[in-house]
């Protein structure tokens, strides 16, 4: 039995749920968001919350479980709160900042970054060192920021580039004489 799977997604106030078939679509104070799941699960509306089962008890079915319901829990999640990560640049003269809908990055390249920010996205930069990442979708979110990491990734020697703000880099020693 599925832990996870077991229990149904409340929905808050202001947020509803419209189920039809294997689609769930949640509407919320930030937006809407849906989501299509297999036929290995059964979705419905039950008093004010989104409760998954299995369809059979084969392995697939159990494994889809746990996960369509945590992917309708980030549904629910997406449109009230909303997802956040954050990315700090070190580094002498490594700068970010906003200008419209393009983060201009300087991180000791020969030239300056320019990266366009998809939809569904809301990027600011509070602090020249700083970048938050914004929106509704949390693989939408997660993904923008490992894009911009990927421009500079923290270095193991003198921890210069862009990391997440709770990311531990492995420090390195460098060479002896």
């Amino acid at each position: 039995m599925s832990r996870i799977g077991k229990k149904p997604v409340a929905l808050p106030k202001g947020v509803s749920a419209e189920v039809k078939g294997q689609t769930v679509e949640v509407k919320g104070p930030k937006g809407t968001r849906s989501f299509t799941a297999t036929d290995d699960v059964t979705l419905a509306l039950e008093e004010g919350a989104v409760k998954v089962t299995p369809r059979g008890t084969s392995k697939r079915a159990r494994q889809q479980w746990g996960m369509v319901r945590s992917q309708v829990e980030n549904l629910v999640t997406g449109v009230t709160a909303g997802f956040k990560k954050e990315l700090e640049i070190q580094g002498v003269g490594y700068r970010a900042a906003m200008a419209g809908n393009i983060l201009k990055l300087s991180l000791g390249y020969s030239h300056e970054v320019n990266f366009e920010v998809p939809q569904g996205v809301t990027v600011t930069a509070p602090k020249q060192t700083e970048i938050v990442v914004e929106g509704i979708d949390q693989q939408l979110v997660g993904q923008v920021a490992a894009n911009i990491r990927d421009w500079k990734r923290p270095e193991p020697y003198k921890g210069k580039g862009i990391r997440y703000k709770d990311e531990f880099v492995f420090r390195k020693e460098g060479k002896k004489k």
